[in-house]
């Protein structure tokens, strides 16, 4: 049966995969998507721990590893073991330190966090700026939510920071996810490890899954020339596709390509994965009907 609540998304049937939505974001963020991967897919998609609707953080985070431990206890939960996985951001960091542990059967990592140089201050102050300002607007604006949103320019400005295209977002969804964002509990947690560094994707050549990158070019957040460069060239394999047009979360943008991204990718991935060990398999029954042969 389908499952459906602010902590989680399940459905369809077929190899796991899991969707992994952004900082302050929620499992809504993959609405656009869910109709055209659920037929292909089993679909988790689970609110993060300090996400509005998602569970308790067990403690405090103080490192993006840290932040993976309790993703992966959320998982086990779930009975989840190995899966496709599917970041947006933060999610895509995740999925990338998941992939580095062998949970993963591949990744497609859509702006990926975590990717800036390591001494680069300014752009970790510049990100931290925009969040707070974005958090600012949203509280000092609740009483007039519904009324702003109401208003597809509007929508299409307050929301060109996260997606090109905002009017696509239906107006009751959009003042979900603003109000979602203001309660997210772990803000002041993530800009710690963002200004500590212990927020950064590292060891990118540890990562054991097929990896796909995609980044919009159009991406006002984690603009691609400051935050792609270490994953396009340390991700060993690693794929690497512009999204042309599109913003930071590109599934309200353009839902019919993100979910083939995701899907094609996933998709040659299991059949890649299954061939393999088809061969492997009649590699060995070959070898086991010689040596009887042989006796």
């Amino acid at each position: 049966m389908p499952e459906l609540s602010p902590a989680l998304y399940r459905a369809g049937d077929g190899e796991p995969l899991v969707l992994v939505h952004g900082f302050t974001a929620t499992w809504r963020c993959w609405l656009p998507v869910l109709g055209l991967l659920v037929p292909r897919f089993e679909v988790i998609a689970p609110t993060l721990h300090g996400h509005d609707g998602g569970p308790t953080p067990p403690r405090a985070a103080h490192t993006l590893a840290q932040a993976t431990d309790h993703f992966e206890l959320l998982l086990d939960e779930l009975g989840v073991g190995t899966a496709h996985f599917a970041g947006n951001s933060m999610g895509g960091a995740l999925a990338l330190e998941l992939a580095k542990r062998g949970r993963a059967r591949s990744v497609v990592a859509i702006s990926p966090g975590g990717g800036w140089d390591e001494f680069n201050k300014r752009e970790v102050d510049r990100i931290i700026r925009l969040f707070k300002r974005t958090q600012t607007s949203a509280r000092a604006t609740v009483k007039h939510h519904e009324k702003l949103l109401g208003r597809p320019g509007f929508r299409r400005i307050g929301m060109r920071d996260i997606m090109a295209r905002g009017h696509l977002v239906p107006a009751e969804e959009a003042v979900l996810m603003t109000r979602s964002s203001i309660r997210c509990s772990i803000v002041d947690d993530v800009f710690r490890t963002m200004r500590d560094g212990t927020g950064r994707v590292l060891d990118l050549d540890q990562v054991k899954a097929p990896t796909l990158v995609a980044w919009g070019d159009r991406d006002r957040l984690l603009p691609m020339e400051h935050h792609a460069g270490r994953f396009r060239a340390e991700i060993p394999g690693g794929q690497f596709r512009v999204l042309r047009g599109l913003g930071h979360t590109p599934m309200w943008d353009d839902p019919a390509q993100i979910a083939e991204l995701i899907a094609g990718f996933a998709s040659a991935s299991a059949a890649a994965a299954n061939g393999q060990a088809a061969s492997v398999t009649s590699a060995g029954a070959g070898a086991g009907a010689g040596a009887g042969a042989t006796g």
